[in-house]
């Protein structure tokens, strides 16, 4: 999923007001995802590849079909991309 370059420049974490990188997710993090997010979704399964990771916070906003979810409640640790 792309994120508009002009968009992600002006995007920040919500928590910290830092700046935010768009980072690819690992298979099982995604997988993940998709079954929290599926329930919003009624006809089509969302998809999930990337989210924007925030080095001040160490949180990554995941990116569900082409949507940032930029709540701090729904924010993983950035601890997920190293595993």
């Amino acid at each position: 999923m792309a994120v508009d370059p002009q968009l992600l420049e002006i995007l920040v974490c919500p928590k910290s007001r830092g700046r935010l990188e768009l980072v690819e997710l690992p298979a099982a993090i995604r997988q993940t995802l998709v079954d929290r997010y599926r329930e919003h979704f009624r006809d089509e399964v969302p998809v999930v590849e990337s989210g924007l990771l925030c080095a001040e916070s160490q949180l990554v906003y995941p990116i569900v079909s082409d949507i940032p979810v930029l709540l701090v409640d729904e924010a993983l640790p950035a601890s997920i991309l190293a595993g």
